[in-house]
């Protein structure tokens, strides 16, 4: 099965970006909800009070010390607060030099990029000036399967602010060895261009950022396979890009496989919730706490690992130096160890 991320490669030319964004808080309050009085169905209610967030940003790539530039692509993110900030992919701003934000309403204004970090896919530019309007974040931790959502975002490059609707299909997908863990997964329609745009939920909050797609397997295409970070994950980053303009992430040392209900019965484990671990990194934090391959990871300083306190959630709480205490499954003996976590960088190159 073929993993892509949804980018779309354009040919534009682009001013050059200037300036550091400040530290702000993000805006987390509920979007004013159709009260009945409004003729529009939901679905069109949600957008119009949205849309005027959405945004297309433009990366183009400085390829040599000419005034030219080399076009790199194109992708969507989204206004979060009232300083300018916008939410995208790393893999859309991933090379670039300066960058570009597009408005609904066809306006252009240079961009800077706050800060981008690659693990998560994720990335904060910064423009100046009046907004057209800001979104909210919602509770990604609230979602069920079934509940309807909105994607809105630029295919293609060109066609800004489309809408597409969907549901979401299931919740804490995770890829082994692409980095990519808890997403959340749907079907409203994704296509290339759409990279680092809104999922929001039927009370206009965004509830995740479209990051991925399945466009085949086995040469066969694939339809109705999309995936967002979760907006509990996009706050915590977010946050940490606009303070420090990159995220210092704890390292435990473990390949890992969260367990569900249906993994569980599938492999015959006695549990059905925590992580599983695949691969023990030599020499990290895992391996010096005597941890093996096949124990299973329960809870973290007593918190269950669930699917509403996901063991990437739980662990980023944390600060590479910090002592945690791990509650353990190793062949039906339950035991709890304490681990030094470590600094991913030290590891992980």
């Amino acid at each position: 099965m073929k993993l892509t991320r949804i980018m779309f490669t354009i040919g534009m030319a682009l001013g050059l970006l200037t300036g550091v964004a400040a530290a702000t808080h993000l805006n987390t309050g509920v979007w004013a909800q159709n009260d009945g009085t409004s003729p529009l169905p939901a679905s069109a209610f949600v957008v119009q009070q949205v849309e005027g967030a959405v945004v297309t940003v433009i990366n183009a790539q400085e390829f040599d010390d000419s005034d030219s530039a080399q076009p790199a692509g194109s992708g969507t993110g989204f206004i979060i607060d009232d300083l300018g900030h916008i939410v995208t992919n790393w893999h859309v701003v991933d090379g670039g030099d300066e960058f570009l934000v597009v408005f609904a309403n066809g306006d252009r204004r240079d961009a800077t990029l706050v800060g981008s970090d690659e693990l998560s896919d994720l990335a904060v530019v910064k423009v100046e000036g009046e907004l057209p309007g800001v979104v909210p974040f919602g509770d990604s931790d609230a979602l069920h399967p079934g509940e309807t959502v909105l994607a809105i975002g630029s295919p293609l490059g060109t066609f800004t602010n489309t809408v597409t609707q969907g549901i979401v299909s299931a919740i804490g997908r995770d890829f082994e060895g692409s980095g990519y863990n808890n997403l959340i997964q749907h079907d409203a329609a994704i296509n290339p261009g759409n990279s680092g745009g809104p999922l929001f939920n039927m009370q206009g909050q965004v509830v995740g950022v479209n990051t991925l797609g399945f466009s085949e397997q086995n040469g066969q295409l694939v339809q109705g396979l999309f995936f967002a970070v979760p907006s509990s994950a996009v706050q915590a980053i977010t946050e940490r890009l606009i303070v420090d303009g990159q995220v210092v992430y704890p390292f435990f040392g473990i390949t890992y496989q969260t367990i569900t209900w249906q993994r569980a019965g599938q492999a015959g484990l006695p549990v059905e919730n925590g992580v599983l671990l695949t691969e023990i990194t030599p020499g990290g934090p895992a391996d010096f706490a005597g941890l093996r391959a096949g124990d299973i990871v329960l809870a973290i300083n007593g918190v269950v690992i669930d699917e509403q306190d996901t063991f990437s959630e739980l662990l980023f709480e944390h600060l590479p130096g910090d002592q945690i205490s791990v509650d353990v499954l190793r062949s039906n003996e339950q035991f709890a160890v304490t681990l030094l976590l470590a600094d991913r960088a030290l590891f992980i190159s």
